[in-house]
């Protein structure tokens, strides 16, 4: 278990499912310069920083080569790393594909599975979303295969331009399949997949916050055991939510806009 201390007058924030790229350069470059003046309110108070997976609609770190734009995103995480503030990058199932750019250019730390972290004696337990809890099993070994060192090797001697072409095609297919599904806009209350993975997890270690994305819903709920509490931190298409800690409180909120949140309270 990682720990972290947080200085008193600091916070650390938490963020997921940016999708930079999707669906067309100019409404992506939009969300970003949002993100960023996001990101700048907040950096005086920022002690760390959680970027929770799907960051991007499509990452993947050629030899020499990384998917061109996210420039002001990129600079500015940059900027905070070369500040000392600590920054933790969860891969989704959008950006798994990342490997030791992000470490070596930039000085964040790149996390594969959900971790459990001690921020001032307070236990989270962060990761992403995809493929936990029951079913969807197709996804479960499709991203076996995605993982797979021999497919990101063959998939790595694709041009760019027809690799990034391909899972741009397959993304923007998955997000039509949710949204005809009505998963996307859906809350499912008890029956939330993520939600019943941390209640196995809180049955063998004991944490005071499950962080997740994933799930494109803001969501705060308060677990059987009337103490511990499922975040899902939402998406910044329709809700521009993340969720701040400040050593005591954990609050999940949106930037900009007011919002509703998916809870039991």
């Amino acid at each position: 278990m990682l720990k972290i201390n947080l200085l008193p007058t600091k916070k650390v924030f938490f963020a997921s499912d940016f999708h930079l790229g999707a669906p067309d350069f100019d409404t992506s470059l939009a969300r970003e310069k949002k993100i960023i003046r996001w990101i700048e309110k907040n950096e005086n108070e920022m002690g760390v920083l959680f970027l929770v997976g799907d960051i991007f609609d499509f990452w993947f770190e050629y030899k020499s080569v990384v998917p061109k734009g996210y420039t002001r995103l990129l600079g500015k995480i940059a900027h905070l790393a070369d500040k000392n503030i600590p920054i933790y990058f969860f891969t989704g199932n959008h950006d798994l594909w990342m490997f030791q750019y992000f470490e070596k250019e930039l000085g964040v730390k790149i996390i594969y599975q959900p971790q459990s972290f001690e921020i001032n004696q307070t236990i989270f337990h962060i990761g992403h979303g995809d493929g936990l809890g029951d079913g969807d099993y197709g996804y479960k070994w499709l991203k076996i295969l995605f993982t797979s060192p021999i497919a990101q090797w063959l998939f790595g001697w694709l041009h760019p331009n027809l690799g990034v072409g391909l899972a741009s095609y397959l993304s923007r297919r998955s997000r039509a399949k949710n949204l005809k599904k009505g998963i996307d806009n859906t809350f499912f209350g008890e029956k939330e997949w993520i939600l019943e993975y941390c209640e196995k997890i809180e049955n063998k270690q004991t944490h005071d916050f499950y962080i997740f994305g994933h799930r494109h819903l803001p969501i705060d709920w308060t677990m059987k055991n009337q103490k511990s509490r499922y975040v899902n931190l939402g998406e910044w298409f329709h809700y521009d939510s993340f969720a701040t800690f400040d050593g005591e409180t954990l609050l999940l909120q949106a930037f900009e806009k007011e919002i509703e949140i998916h809870g039991n309270k």
